[in-house]
């Protein structure tokens, strides 16, 4: 179970604790070259000592920030604690970002000292040195590649352990003076938001804000040492960050950092984690694979997939939640879990999930109930960066598929005549860095958290959230549009990578399409259509006909209700290129910035109420490595067969 936080109200103090207790159970792992190494909690304590006491010596003081950029790595969680020990302020940056997206997050939060992964973090830091005047001193981690590199802001993590060892022996009590003078209304870190409309804004969260909210939910879900997490995300996220880092240094369970993006799956069902987070995103690529293994699997299989699946759509819910089920369903429910809901866990690396959340942006109900019918029990929480995540989680036995949950202990919750969600909570940030303006205007003086969210509660005091509040609109007959309803709905669908819906002010839906490249092209080689790329497939009518299928399909359900009826998709394109942060189409956690595809791409928008059938593109696109180039291509647009309101009554 967590640890008794009361005096324990900073993470370097945590740490502390656990190096004490339970020093030699592992702490965090990680996969390199294919093995995992492992450190102990004491062990990366005094890896983190070494490392304090290097970036004092370096001069790195109370209330000043440190950069850290690259993917989840053991020595970059420690330089996380390292600077907390010190009383500085670590800010994580996302590792994706082009050079020119760090150079803001440096600027304004003047940061002097930053903490790289590897050879691709530095290059991007030494390249923006000219426009970050404070940044003096980068550390990487990974040598390969940077022997040659002279600069003088450059030393390795290595050497500045070293340093660090040196300045502990010569100024012994210091490391442990600067801990004891730690305080839980401090700063524990600061995160940049994702920037969805403008620069992103740092939010500054105290230690007492992620402790609490963090200790609330290992309370909640019975969280302890036992415990073991994947640890895949962005640690740049809020929400990876607290799962990989705030939560484990409450309950001392441990972390394990996967080698490469392309080997979390085999990771996953290395380590087997008990506990698991995922954002919808994560989860349609999942059922996208299950999707595409099943249609190449031989008749037999496929029969038996679809057989066992019903029964799951059926009782397997039930099932989890403990509810009572007929003695055939059961027994069949238990036949499948041995042939296919069984085997299926495993190769998802979910065989040992006791608890496993789904949160970031609204979860489309029917990718939701997969998981949980295949007895994965994923629940909704609810929460953002500026609430330290926890604000409503889905309790055991009360799971449902459109809602979030209740409030958790602590919370406090209240809309707005307009249907905006408003937060009291002890995990709220304590301002927006050097933006009080932006604080004042997100905090009200009574405490108010204002989310920009657009929800309700059910009967059953369960948080509905429908989309942002700002995007909630309206047809021209009044009927309710809600963009990101639409979207969700679309993208469970195993083609439909990413989906932008338009309505508001109209007289009816119609949506940008983007479809999943892996998905879209094992259905082009079993249907032998011959491609060369993305733009190819773009331009199929086969591909055409697939997508239109599964927007019948979706509008079909709205068709049953009363609210949404009238929100059918009438029009559809599919996009000449797929949707991209470094072209500013999705923010780093993969949200779809709407409102500036809406004006890049105004054109096809009129053209899709105008009724044209074709539209001339031309795109400009930015590459990886920075390069630019330009895409054109003749678009096609498609009706899509929509259904009367009462048509699935009159079917039934």
């Amino acid at each position: 179970m967590a640890v008794d936080i009361g005096t324990l109200d900073t993470f370097p103090k945590l740490l502390a604790h656990h190096a004490q207790v339970r020093g030699g159970l592992p702490a965090i792992r990680e996969k390199a070259l294919g093995v995992w190494q492992t450190w102990g909690w004491g062990q990366f304590a005094e890896e983190v000592r070494a490392l304090a006491c290097g970036l004092a010596a370096h001069g790195l003081t109370r209330g000043a920030h440190l950069a850290i950029v690259g993917d989840n790595r053991p020595r970059l969680y420690a330089a996380m604690c390292a600077a907390q020990c010190l009383g500085a302020i670590p800010v994580p940056l996302y590792q994706d970002a082009v050079a020119t997206e760090m150079a803001f997050p440096i600027q304004n939060a003047e940061i002097a000292f930053a903490v790289a992964e590897d050879q691709e973090q530095v290059d991007k830091l030494l390249e923006i040195l000219p426009v970050c005047p404070t940044l003096k001193r980068i550390y990487y981690d990974d040598p390969r590649g940077l022997r040659h590199y002279t600069q003088d802001a450059l030393m390795s993590y290595d050497r500045l352990q070293e340093v660090g060892r040196e300045f502990d022996a010569k100024n012994p009590g210091f490391f442990d003076r600067e801990v004891a003078q730690g305080r839980g209304a401090d700063t524990a870190a600061m995160f940049f938001t994702s920037g969805t409309t403008g620069h992103p804004k740092g939010v500054v969260l105290t230690h007492t804000a992620l402790i609490d909210r963090a200790h609330v939910a290992a309370q909640m879900e019975g969280l302890g040492d036992a415990d073991v997490v994947l640890a895949y995300l962005p640690p740049a996220w809020i929400g990876q960050n607290i799962f990989s880092y705030a939560q484990p240094f409450v309950t001392g369970y441990c972390i394990c950092c996967p080698e490469s993006g392309e080997t979390i799956m085999a990771d996953m069902r290395e380590i087997g984690p008990t506990y698991y987070f995922a954002p919808p995103r994560v989860l349609e690529a999942l059922l996208t694979t299950v999707s595409i293994r099943m249609e190449d699997a031989g008749l037999l299989k496929r029969k038996m997939y679809a057989y066992f699946m019903e029964v799951a759509r059926r009782v397997g819910a039930k099932i989890l939640d403990g509810q009572s089920v007929p003695a055939m369903d059961r027994l069949l429910y238990r036949l499948g879990d041995v042939f296919v809901f069984g085997p299926l866990r495993n190769v998802l690396g979910m065989s040992r999930v006791r608890v496993a959340y789904t949160a970031g942006e609204a979860i489309g109900p029917d990718l939701f109930v997969f998981f949980r019918s295949i007895g994965i029990n994923l629940k909704q929480l609810y929460g953002s960066t500026e609430t330290s995540v926890f604000v409503c989680i889905q309790p055991n036995g009360q799971v449902k598929p459109d809602t979030v949950g209740p409030a958790v202990p602590g919370v406090e919750l209240k809309f707005t005549p307009q249907r905006e969600l408003l937060i009291r909570s002890p995990g709220l940030f304590k301002e927006y860095y050097k933006n009080p303006q932006a604080t004042s205007d997100a905090k009200d003086a009574e405490g108010w958290f204002h989310t920009g969210d657009a929800g309700y509660f059910d009967p059953d005091g369960h948080l509905k959230i429908i989309d942002r509040v700002k995007d909630v609109g309206a047809l021209t007959d009044g009927t309710l549009f809600a963009p990101k309803y639409l979207e969700n709905k679309l993208k469970f669908f195993p083609y439909i990578r990413e989906a932008v819906a338009f309505g508001h002010g109209r007289d009816r839906a119609c949506v940008f399409i983007n479809f999943d490249m892996e998905a879209v092209g094992n259905w082009a080689e079993r249907h032998n259509l011959p491609y060369s790329g993305y733009v190819d497939l773009a331009s199929r009518d086969e591909v055409y006909a697939l997508i239109g299928e599964c927007i019948e399909k979706v509008n079909l359900d709205l068709s049953q209700d009363p609210e949404l009826a009238n929100s059918q998709i009438h029009r559809f394109l599919i996009l000449h290129k797929e949707l991209d942060a470094d072209d500013g189409e999705l923010t780093r956690t993969r949200k779809v910035r709407r409102g500036y595809i809406g004006e890049r791409y105004e054109p096809l928008v009129e053209a899709l109420y105008a009724g044209r059938d074709t539209i001339h593109v031309e795109a400009q696109v930015k590459y990886e490595d920075g390069r630019t180039g330009s895409i054109s291509a003749d678009l096609k647009i498609r009706d899509a067969k929509t259904f009367p309101a009462a048509a699935a009554k009159r079917a039934a």
